[in-house]
């Protein structure tokens, strides 16, 4: 039984050194012909299934109001000065206002001609009192070289005019995976969204996500219990996106009983419905009014600020992104008020439940080897497929009952290597065996 145990132990420390390995190999740029493999692969959840196939189709929040940004910086204060009035709780704007490049001059940046526009938006954000702006975190080019995805040293505001009236959070959202792998840098990069990063600290100032503010402003108490969870990234609990297939088809709008039928997260309003008056006002009473771009208009499919979530109705193979970034932030707000979270399993617990799962597995296949050797390959690869889709299962079916993210890579990847690293080791220990067993030579016997 010792002898067994200790081979149990020999024989899973051999299938983590090779996943460490494995896991070495993309930075070393060994195998960079399977690169796009691998990205492919990264860009795929198994959790991703239970957002887009097995969740129901929410009811509308009807504490978040989406409107779709005016196309100047006057329309904006229209809309800002509108919904003000219908008291909400707490307006967030999805958009900057500065000149890009810190150019100021009319030339590099229109906006600055219509003088008596940014006039009336800054007075139009001072009067509403309530209003969250967009930051934006960024690094210098002296971290930008530490190759450190989550560190940041500067924040780029909106001008003074407008954030000195205003509450400034910034927007960055995480586009690449938790290892800092595919990082999108450009509004046309492929950007998958999954997580949020609630704070961050930058020059000893602590910094709220744009979303994590305006659920501050409407519910500290809630907000702060989700700041005390204290995870550096929180997965998004998506709830819904918006339905605006058919918003363009002016014969079924009119149909409608409310503006909630147009989409399943919360009400959303485009703009031209903003000017033509075509909503019910009550619905920024009290509620969280998010304005930021969702297209030129509902349907337009633009890439810009737009990203793929979980609830793309492709989860694999993506073809367009589904969500604009306001949504997103939208989605957030939801989760904060509704407190309805997405756990994860932490480091240690994906360490030892891989390596439980390998040491029994390494028992199992010692008691086929030794009792059906002649069925061994046949049944220890069965093993592992079956195992794999088991562990597929069990990872979907935590995560649609419980909201339990159960990161069980290391485990598959351990049951993918069991059969491979048990043969080596089975080889290596015969040819020792081998030779440190001495030859017996035959006895000669003479006879009388």
């Amino acid at each position: 039984m010792k002898k067994i145990i200790l081979k149990g132990i020999f024989v899973t420390s051999f299938v983590f050194l090779t996943m460490w390995g494995f896991s070495a190999l993309p930075n070393m740029k060994v195998f960079s012909f399977i690169d796009p493999i691998s990205q492919a692969l990264g860009e795929f959840q198994l959790t991703d299934w239970v957002f887009s196939k097995f969740r129901p189709e929410p009811k509308p929040d009807d504490r978040i109001v989406l409107v779709n940004i005016g196309p100047s910086r006057r329309a904006v204060a229209h809309q800002v000065r509108v919904i003000s009035e219908h008291k909400p709780k707490v307006i967030g704007i999805d958009s900057f206002f500065n000149c890009e490049g810190g150019f100021y001059d009319t030339t590099n940046c229109p906006q600055l001609r219509d003088t008596l526009g940014n006039l009336m938006l800054s007075d139009a954000i001072q009067s509403a009192g309530n209003v969250v702006l967009v930051s934006r975190l960024m690094q210098t080019d002296s971290v930008a070289a530490l190759d450190v995805a989550d560190v940041f040293d500067t924040v780029e505001y909106s001008d003074p005019i407008f954030r000195e009236h205003a509450i400034n959070a910034y927007a960055n959202l995480p586009t690449g995976d938790r290892d800092g792998n595919y990082v999108a840098t450009y509004q046309e990069d492929v950007k998958i969204c999954r997580d949020i990063i609630p704070q961050l600290t930058v020059f000893g100032k602590r910094e709220l996500a744009f979303s994590v503010q305006m659920a501050m402003l409407y519910d500290s108490a809630k907000t702060k219990r989700f700041l005390e969870r204290g995870n550096f990234e929180e997965v998004i609990n998506y709830t819904g996106n918006l339905n605006i297939s058919d918003v363009r088809v002016k014969e079924y709008r009119d149909q409608m009983k409310s503006v909630s039928e147009f989409n399943a997260l919360c009400y959303a309003i485009d703009w031209q419905q903003f000017i033509d008056g075509d909503y019910e006002p009550s619905i920024f009473e009290n509620s969280v009014v998010i304005i930021g771009y969702l297209g030129d208009y509902f349907g337009d499919p633009a890439w810009e600020d737009k990203f793929f979530t979980p609830l793309n109705s492709k989860p694999a193979g993506r073809a367009n992104p589904d969500m604009f970034g306001p949504v997103i932030h939208a989605n957030v707000v939801a989760m904060i008020l509704n407190e309805d979270y997405i756990d994860e399993i932490g480091l240690a617990a994906q360490v030892i439940i891989a390596a439980i799962i390998c040491f029994l597995n390494v028992l199992l296949f010692s008691w086929l080897d030794r009792n059906f050797p002649l069925l061994y390959d046949a049944l220890s690869v069965i093993i592992q497929l079956v195992q794999i889709v088991i562990v597929s299962g069990t990872i979907i079916y935590v995560f649609a009952k419980f909201n339990l993210k159960l990161d069980l890579t290391m485990t598959m990847g351990a049951v993918a290597l069991i059969g491979p690293c048990f043969d080596i080791y089975k080889g290596v220990e015969n040819i020792i065996v081998k030779r440190l067993t001495p030859t017996q030579q035959p006895v000669l016997t003479t006879q009388d």
